[in-house]
């Protein structure tokens, strides 16, 4: 009888004493909410960036937010993205992504992802700007690129499309939704900040993590301005502010009608000391990895994870060969659990959910075939930086095992 118990965690966090202490020091302080830890926070994740920008691009600033999410909404709603435009993204994703157009009443206008990748497909991208320059069914204004699993999109050819398409009368905008991405480094400098915004999130399972929050970078100063007023309820004054300076606490305007989306001190504590663990915690990352792709090239039942120039390898996502093996992707994955390996799906396409069905009839699986195509036989692994490679090792001994035994003779 197989004992059930996971032996090797999906995802751990990589905290110490070092993070105790600064969540402690904060505590102590008196002060829990935005202030000035949050505000270090933002300069050291703005210098990080800026280190490898071009030598003539504008300086990142960067805005800490409580999520991606958040993130997202507020990059959206600067760049003028409302009701009556349109933005065009990658169905394979998390669905925070194409419901953060929603939100704030844009369409959403989705491209399949490349056949040999997860990320969206640049030409096709160019196929839905040719066919809507014919038709004007749609006003596009942005471009959203997904980095699925810390693997960089094509940015060079999404920017060019987007200065192509633009006009005098309407800019598409390009949002980078970065959340797997730090730190994904490019020619173009780190992704995230190659676009006109790009969002990262601090969540649990991310390569930096807050536990929950995220970081919006922008080197777009009209941009930053009105993000970091719509953060805070679109009050002239940070709370901080009012309530350490000389001048009256309770005197401030409302300038917009903003949102509830900035980060705590306590979380930016644990941001700011998980930052200058960056580059460890990469590497040891990295290490599993090769492990993992020495293994796996072996075996004639899996495919290695596609890796671009900057892959931060923040997810393993294992590929079957399914026309080698007599069972599918969702018994393989079962096994796995079976044998104690935890496991997790990156992503299931909004295609498969009602909502995203409900709103236009065409959105199935038969129009983004390379979608469904790749996530019909993926399976994300194990991978966190504190993994002993005993535990690469034994998950590698439960694939190849599973893969043996349901091999086709």
């Amino acid at each position: 009888m197989k004992d059930n118990k996971i032996k090797v965690p999906f995802s751990k966090p990589s905290i110490d004493r070092q993070e105790e202490k600064a969540v402690l020091k904060v505590v102590r302080s008196g002060w829990l909410t935005t202030g000035n830890e949050t505000f270090k926070f933002e300069k050291e994740f703005s210098d990080f960036m800026n280190k490898a920008l071009p030598s003539d691009s504008k300086n990142v600033v960067s805005l800490a937010v409580n999520s991606n999410t958040s993130g997202m909404i507020l990059a959206l709603n600067a760049c003028g993205i409302k009701e009556g435009t349109a933005v065009i993204t990658t169905p394979y994703t998390f669905v925070s992504t194409a419901a953060c157009v929603k939100h704030v009443g844009a369409d959403v206008i989705f491209c399949d992802i490349e056949k040999d990748s997860y990320n969206i497909d640049a030409d096709k991208i160019e196929q839905i700007l040719i066919e809507n320059e014919k038709n004007k069914k749609y006003n596009i204004k942005a471009i959203i690129p997904v980095h699925i699993a810390g693997n960089v999109c094509n940015m060079k050819k999404i920017m060019q499309l987007a200065e192509k398409y633009s006009t005098k009368e309407n800019k598409i905008y390009v949002i980078e939704d970065a959340a797997h991405s730090f730190p994904s480094l490019t020619d173009m400098g780190y992704a995230g900040t190659i676009g006109d915004a790009g969002v990262f999130s601090f969540y649990a399972t991310k390569p930096l993590t807050t536990g929950e929050g995220g970081m919006v970078c922008t080197k777009d100063e009209s941009l930053a301005k009105t993000m970091q007023i719509m953060r805070l309820h679109g009050m002239d004054r940070t709370a901080w502010d009012r309530y350490t300076s000389p001048k009256a606490s309770w005197q401030y305007d409302i300038v917009a009608p903003g949102f509830k989306f900035n980060l705590p001190d306590v979380l930016s504590a644990i941001g700011r000391v998980q930052l200058k663990k960056t580059e460890s915690m990469y590497k040891k990352r990295k290490h599993i990895t090769e492990i993992y792709n020495k293994a796996f090239k072996e075996l004639d039942f899996v495919t290695v994870p596609p890796d671009g120039k900057g892959n931060a390898w923040h997810l393993y996502l294992l590929r079957l060969n399914l026309d080698k093996l007599t069972i599918d992707r969702d018994a393989f994955a079962k096994k796995m659990q079976e044998n104690g390996i935890g496991i997790s799906m990156h992503f299931i396409p909004l295609f498969h959910f009602t909502y995203w069905k409900n709103l236009d009839p065409s959105f199935t699986k038969e129009n983004f075939v390379n979608a469904e195509s790749q996530f019909i036989r993926t399976i994300t692994i194990p991978l966190w930086p504190d993994m002993t490679d005993k535990m690469a090792y034994d998950t590698i001994k439960v694939v190849t095992n599973i893969g043996r035994e349901y091999h086709v003779r």
